[in-house]
């Protein structure tokens, strides 16, 4: 594959990495800029905390589940087909969301969403390792992430804006002239790559897999609500296991598996996804319940909000291309171990902010320091996960890395979720206190003081978890990340 695409010319590749930032930017700008306006969605259509899970949830269920078959359609039926059949499906269903009039339709949407983005994401990744030879990944994926991150950047003011003077309805819409745009640019300058020796797709694999996920995140999500020993949470959380069990045997008896077993014989393969477990859930966490502490315990408005995650997409932007580099030169193991190290400061920094706190003493700190680590991680990461297979199983390696970070940040906001709430009742420790922490959540009626400070105390202890999972994140891309890629391409894996 990357003899197929050896002459082309720098002008060629750039076009190629704009068609793939442009893909990925619907994902990017959609996400950031739902966190910051989902208390506005919850309060709108009526939602309460397990529904405004959802919605964040739904996506991420779908998206995790089936981005592993998204990488391999694409390395069967062409990366460039399966890239954009996947923009054309975010745009559509991006406009059912900004039409739904329930939350339970917004979810069905949402899951809508997931579908498309598990066919452009790793067909966008995978297109750049098909363009790019080994020495040149790394500044390509960190140039991906760091344009990824400036698109970003927009989200979250654009979404704290509508939700405080407009219509948060309108997040959904941004995303229709942005598909076109990356359609219309991607049919003419993104070659066709295939993996020829591509044979079937793991259906059977991908219904385990998003039963046994839904399954074990709805009992994760209904607990705090219905109890431990709710017959419905115990079978949804046990059926959870089974299917997810059943979904290794079938990986292990299909022939064309869509997350291959073998991958992981790979010391590195196997090392780097759970960093990226790690840190992926700890970046979930903290993006999901931030804009519920500046917006219920600071008194922020939405725009405020979304002025807090400028820090962290400024980082990105700027300095991702310049972390690829460094990591092109000195080898990953620098990157992957000091990066989640820094993400996890930056998380006991968001732990330590005061409810008083000001925009500088508050967030800044803590998101730059944040930002600094992630990207200094990211491109490396996506770097070393694809090196670490052959040429031919880019997409699949790509597919199974982001299913492994999206259900990252799934796991991430289930079980977070329950933390939250149990120091939350705690701390109120009255009968009322799953109605109360709703109401905190949604920002309805007068919330008592005990009830804000409860919230706060819950989202230091949910800060302070993330933190703990970055820094083992860090501890294990110094046990396995690669040390230096050598001259003739192969990665040394230590």
């Amino acid at each position: 594959m990357a003899e197929a695409h050896a002459d082309l010319s720098k002008a060629q590749k750039r076009w190629i990495l704009v068609a793939t930032v442009l893909g990925s930017s619907l994902t990017f700008i959609d996400g950031s800029a739902l966190g910051v306006a989902l208390p506005a969605i919850q309060r709108d259509l009526g939602a309460g905390p397990a529904a405004a899970q959802w919605i964040s949830n739904a996506y991420l269920l779908t998206l995790g589940a089936l981005v592993l078959i998204g990488g391999a359609a694409g390395d069967r039926f062409g990366r460039r087909r399966v890239f954009l059949i996947g923009v054309v499906l975010f745009a559509l269903s991006s406009i059912a969301c900004g039409l739904a009039p329930t939350a339970q339709l917004l979810i069905a949407g949402r899951a809508a969403q997931g579908i498309g983005a598990a066919l452009l994401t790793p067909g966008a990744l995978a297109l750049i390792g098909a363009t790019f030879p080994q020495d040149e990944r790394g500044a390509a994926f960190g140039a991906w992430a760091g344009a990824g991150a400036l698109f970003g950047m927009v989200g979250p003011l654009v979404g704290g804006w509508l939700a405080d003077h407009a219509d948060w309805r309108a997040i959904f819409w941004i995303n229709v002239p942005l598909a076109a745009i990356t359609v219309v640019v991607a049919l003419r300058a993104v070659p066709e790559s295939r993996d020829e020796t591509a044979k079937g797709l793991d259906w059977p694999g991908a219904m385990l897999a998003i039963g046994g996920l839904g399954a074990l995140i709805w009992g994760l999500t209904a607990a705090p609500d219905l109890g431990w020993t709710h017959p419905g949470v115990i079978g949804g959380l046990m059926g959870g296991v089974v299917l997810l069990a059943g979904f290794l045997w079938a990986e292990a008896k299909e022939a064309h598996p869509m997350m291959p077993l073998a991958l992981f014989r790979s010391p590195v393969f196997s090392g780097i996804n759970l960093l990226t477990l790690l840190l992926y859930f700890a970046l979930g966490g903290a993006m999901f319940f931030l804009p519920f502490e500046l917006i219920r315990v600071h008194g922020w408005s939405a725009t405020g909000a979304g002025s807090a995650m400028l820090p962290f997409a400024a980082v990105m932007g700027l300095f991702s291309g310049a972390a690829g580099r460094l990591a092109d030169r000195f080898g990953a193991k620098l990157s992957l171990s000091l990066g989640p190290v820094l993400a996890g400061t930056g998380l006991i920094l968001l732990a330590l902010m005061p409810p008083d706190a000001g925009y500088v003493a508050g967030p800044l700190a803590g998101m730059t320091v944040m930002a600094v680590g992630m990207t200094l991680a990211v491109g490396p990461l996506t770097a070393a996960v694809m090196g670490a297979v052959k040429e031919g199983h880019t997409g699949v390696a790509s597919g199974v890395n982001n299913a492994v970070a999206r259900i990252a940040g799934l796991l991430a906001i289930a079980l977070l979720g329950v933390l939250l709430s149990a120091v939350f009742v705690a701390a109120v420790d009255a009968p009322d206190a799953r109605a109360q922490l709703g109401a905190v959540m949604a920002g309805e009626g007068d919330l008592s003081e005990v009830a804000v400070a409860a919230f706060h105390r819950a989202f230091q202890w949910v800060m302070l978890a993330c933190a703990v999972c970055a820094g083992l994140a860090g501890v294990i891309g110094l046990l396995t990340a690669p040390a230096r890629t050598q001259k003739d391409g192969v990665q040394k894996a230590v």
